[in-house]
C-alpha cells in the first residue's frame, strides 16, 4: 500500500510502505476513510522533535474494518469505526478511571496517513457507528479522534462549569475544539486568544464571545482587565510551549484551573509560583476513548461540528503539500482523502 512517511524536516513522502497485518489476536485492520496531518506531527516536520529513521506518520484515523484478530468481537468487518490516537484495552484500572490514554497496555497510533492502517487494542480503542455515517460528517467524526477529545480534555481537565468564564490559549484545531467543548459544558464567556483573523471567525462560530489578539504579558493584562482584575475560571491551554504555558498560568484566578494539553516543549514551571498562585492543574495526552460515545453522538446529532476545522482537502498522494500548508499557516488543518 502507499502512505507517508517523514525522511527529515520539511521531508515527507508519499511511498510504498508495509500493508498492515494482524500481529496480535487483540488487532484489527480498517480501510481508512479519511484521515489528516495534525498540528503535533508539525514537531519533527519542524525539526523541533528527532525523526531518526524515516517512519510512518499519522494519528487520526476513521474507517471501514478489514480484518479482525480472533480476540476482536466489539466490532466486525464492514463497519465504520472511530478510534483514538492512543489505544487502550479499556479494562485496566487506568481505563476503568476515565484515563484510557495511560492504559496499561497504550500504543500511540504513528501509522495512520495510509490507506490501511493496523489498529492495536482494537477491542477496546474502536467504536463502531451505526450503519455508514453520512460522507460530509466523517471529518467531524476524524476530528473527534483526536483534535475533538482533546479539546474536549483541554475543559474537562480545567474544570468548566456552566456560567463559568473559559479563556482558550492557542488558535489551532485543538484550540478551536475547545472552545466548542467549552460552549458545550456551559460557559458563558468563551474567551479566544488569537491572532488570525479566519481562526478568529471560525472560533466566534463555534461559540466564542470574545477574541483577544494579544501574547506574553499583554495578553495576560487584558484578560485580567476582561475579567475586573481576576483572571479566567479556566483556561485551556492547547499549544505546548512555554510562552502559552505561562501565559496560561497568569491568567488563570486564584482557585481557578488549567487544562494543558498541548504536547509540551521546552516548559518549564516555578514551584514556587504555582504554589503561591492556588491554580490548579491537570493535562496530559487526552483520553479520547472516555468520550468517544458522548462525542461521536453529538458529532452525528450534528450537535457540534468539529470538521469545520479541516480548511484545505487534499488527496492522500498530496501529503506532502498538506503539511506545508501548516505550516506556513495556509490551512488550519488538512483533511487527507485516500
Amino acid at each position: 500500500m502507499r502512505g507517508a512517511v517523514i525522511h527529515a524536516p520539511g521531508d515527507v513522502r508519499f511511498e510504498t510502505v508495509d500493508d498492515p497485518k494482524i500481529l496480535q489476536p487483540t488487532d484489527a485492520v480498517i480501510r481508512t476513510a479519511v484521515t489528516c496531518v495534525c498540528g503535533s506531527d508539525l514537531w519533527p516536520y519542524r525539526g523541533a522533535e528527532p525523526i531518526g529513521d524515516p517512519h510512518p506518520m499519522g494519528h487520526e484515523y476513521v474507517g471501514f474494518v478489514e480484518e479482525v484478530g480472533s480476540g476482536v468481537t466489539s466490532v466486525k468487518p464492514g463497519q465504520f469505526v472511530v478510534g483514538s490516537f492512543a489505544t487502550s484495552d479499556n479494562t485496566c484500572a487506568n481505563c476503568r478511571n476515565g484515563f484510557q490514554s495511560n492504559c496499561l497496555h497504550r500504543e500511540f497510533m504513528s501509522t495512520c496517513q495510509a490507506e490501511y492502517v493496523r489498529i492495536p487494542n482494537a477491542q477496546g480503542t474502536l467504536v463502531a457507528t451505526d450503519g455508514v455515517p453520512d460522507e460530509n460528517l466523517w471529518p467531524g467524526l476524524l476530528a473527534v479522534s483526536d483534535v475533538m477529545g482533546t479539546g474536549w480534555w483541554a475543559a474537562d481537565a480545567a474544570e468548566v462549569k456552566p456560567g463559568s468564564t473559559a479563556v482558550v490559549v492557542g488558535d489551532g484545531a485543538v484550540g478551536l475544539c475547545a472552545v466548542i467543548a467549552a460552549k458545550e459544558m456551559g460557559a458563558e464567556r468563551i474567551i479566544a486568544m488569537s491572532r488570525h483573523e479566519s481562526r478568529q471567525k471560525l472560533a466566534r462560530q463555534f461559540g466564542a464571545t470574545g477574541i483577544v489578539a494579544e501574547r506574553g504579558d499583554e495578553g495576560v493584562a487584558r484578560i485580567k482587565e476582561l475579567t475586573d482584575g481576576i483572571g479566567a475560571d479556566s483556561v485551556l491551554e492547547c499549544v505546548g510551549t512555554a510562552e502559552a504555558m505561562r501565559q496560561a498560568l497568569h491568567t488563570a484566578r486564584p482557585g481557578g484551573n488549567v487544562g494543558f494539553v498541548g504536547v509540551p516543549h521546552e516548559v518549564a514551571i516555578d514551584g514556587q509560583e504555582l504554589f503561591f498562585s492556588h491554580v490548579g492543574l491537570r493535562g496530559g495526552p487526552a483520553p479520547v476513548r472516555h468520550y468517544l460515545p458522548d462525542l461521536i453522538d453529538r458529532v452525528l446529532s450534528r450537535g457540534i461540528d468539529p470538521g469545520q476545522v479541516f480548511d484545505l482537502t487534499l488527496p492522500l498522494d498530496q501529503v506532502a503539500e498538506g503539511y506545508k500548508a501548516m505550516d506556513e499557516r495556509r490551512a488550519i488543518k488538512t483533511l487527507l482523502t485516500p
